[in-house]
């Protein structure tokens, strides 16, 4: 059927990850009238399969990286800035070790990252006794303490779609593009049963767009590389809130980082075999890869039984002639299609990026189109619920007051669920914890918090839930999903 919407919209984005969901905002953001289309739910590729950092990209500087790093560091504390409840400062360890750079590589390399990306509430790098601390191996006596930021990379790209639909734009999910075609100045968008039609199509779909671009019947270009980036969940291997960044025997880094609380993350792989399969998967060799990693720093000796989840996902890369996966740029590009005459409906392509740059892609995307009305808007502009300032670098000092307004509206919830609300709702929990929040669903999770999510965040299945919306699914019982799929209309037998 016809789209119900008189007039085109102005700009189409094709896909709901990071990238999609801020040129989205931006775009809305300028006045333009923006639909935006997912396959299926936001973030539900790579988008929330990241190592979850706002950071420069240390390693990168070994890559000669150096613009993207200095983009990439300056985004850090903005985007603290507008969304400090789900962006959070954090203080890594670089253990010196003798497999390892040099300690003189090392001081110059964080020299130069403190001072290339425009650091200023953030700490600077200092050197640290380790003599074993944070669960180490005795012998990893020292290292390098630097900042930089987390973020909960799934709930960026909700705020970030819930801003632009806040602003006016249309945010369709489960629509999946089926057809593209060029009539005359616009173009003539299939989704399912749905038409819509649009002036500008922005290709957005990450490891995707390559299908997008053939049904569009626009050129590929050439030199991509999908490589899959793994990440296994184990047990807390130390009590410290520093996250660890752990050189490898090959030369090749991971990071060992305090996760929900309960758990340490350590990833991220970098392989190219078997980065076609759908949906990506880390495969036996890539677990065991990190479990080596692991072990060679820490203590406590990690076996495959240890491994709680895992999660992969795929990146596509220029591919800048490096042999190896790990040195391919992560930074982005576009390619830019006007039909065969050059005058038709424009199709931009976004090929690359990571998710530190992603206001900074919105930017150049849409200044790559001709769009110059008040742009930089968005480095000023809270997301949905970061309208408060953080006071410090402490989490728990930064959201006390709002926890506090939260206990005092909603009454009897436990601190635990009550922090975890003000972390990843900041001021929009007070729109739905108050006073009766309907039968508790399991580990804090209420009714009154599904319908938010269902009714504001596009979430539809129990593992829209459970592990984008939230990460309540490392703690959920089987009766408890059993009981959320019910009242989400899911068949108990779905996967979660």
């Amino acid at each position: 059927m016809e789209t119900p919407y008189d007039r085109p919209y102005d700009l189409a984005v094709i896909g709901g990850g990071v990238n999609g969901a801020a040129i989205a905002r931006d775009a809305t953001g300028r006045g333009l009238s923006v639909l935006l289309l997912e396959r299926g739910d936001l973030a539900q590729g790579t988008s929330s399969a990241s190592t979850k950092l706002i950071h420069g990209g240390l390693r990168y500087l070994e890559h000669r990286e150096f613009a993207l790093v200095s983009e990439a560091l300056h985004e850090r504390e903005i985007l603290w800035r507008q969304a400090p409840h789900i962006v959070w400062p954090m203080r890594f360890v670089l253990p010196i070790v003798p497999e390892g750079r040099p300690w003189w590589m090392l001081r110059t390399g964080l020299w130069f990252y403190d001072r290339i990306g425009g650091r200023k509430a953030l700490p600077p790098t200092k050197r640290v006794k380790l003599d074993g601390r944070m669960g180490l191996q005795p012998e990893v006596r020292r290292g390098y303490e630097y900042s930089d930021c987390w973020v909960d990379d799934a709930r960026l790209v909700v705020l970030l779609a819930r801003d632009a639909a806040d602003r006016g734009a249309e945010v369709r999910t489960r629509c999946a593009v089926t057809k593209l075609a060029r009539e005359g100045h616009l173009w003539r968008i299939e989704a399912g049963p749905e038409i819509f039609h649009a002036a500008i199509v922005v290709n957005a779909a990450g490891p995707q767009v390559g299908q997008v671009m053939d049904a569009a019947h626009a050129p590929r270009p050439g030199l991509l590389r999908r490589v899959r980036g793994s990440h296994i969940v184990v047990p807390r291997l130390h009590d410290d809130p520093r996250a660890l960044f752990l050189q490898l025997r090959d030369g090749r880094i991971c990071f060992a980082i305090p996760w929900q609380y309960a758990f340490t993350m350590i990833g991220t792989t970098d392989s190219e075999d078997g980065a076609d399969a759908d949906p990506p998967r880390a495969s036996e060799t890539e677990i065991a890869y990190l479990l080596d990693a692991a072990n060679q720093y820490f203590r406590r000796s990690l076996k495959r039984e240890d491994v709680i989840h895992t999660f992969a996902g795929v990146r596509l890369l220029a591919d800048d002639g490096s042999g190896k996966p790990e040195a391919a740029t992560r930074g982005y590009r576009f390619e830019l299609d006007r039909g065969s005459d050059h005058h038709s409906a424009p199709l931009l392509t976004v090929l690359g990026g990571k998710i530190t740059t992603h206001r900074t892609l919105a930017e150049a995307a849409l200044e790559r189109l001709g769009v110059t009305d008040n742009a930089g808007w968005t480095a000023t502009a809270p997301l949905p619920g970061g309208d408060f300032t953080p006071d410090g670098l402490d989490e728990a000092d930064n959201l006390a007051p709002l926890e506090h307004e939260i206990t005092a509206q909603a009454g009897q919830l436990s601190r635990a669920t009550v922090h975890r609300l003000a972390r990843a709702y900041g001021t929009e929990a007070l729109n739905f914890a108050r006073g009766d929040m309907g039968r508790p669903l399991g580990q804090g999770l209420s009714e009154a918090e599904l319908d938010h999510l269902t009714t504001r965040e596009w979430a539809m299945t129990a593992q829209d839930v459970l592990w984008r919306r939230s990460k309540l699914g490392l703690w959920f019982s089987e009766d408890e999903v059993s009981g959320l799929k019910t009242m989400l209309g899911e068949q108990p037998g779905t996967p979660s």
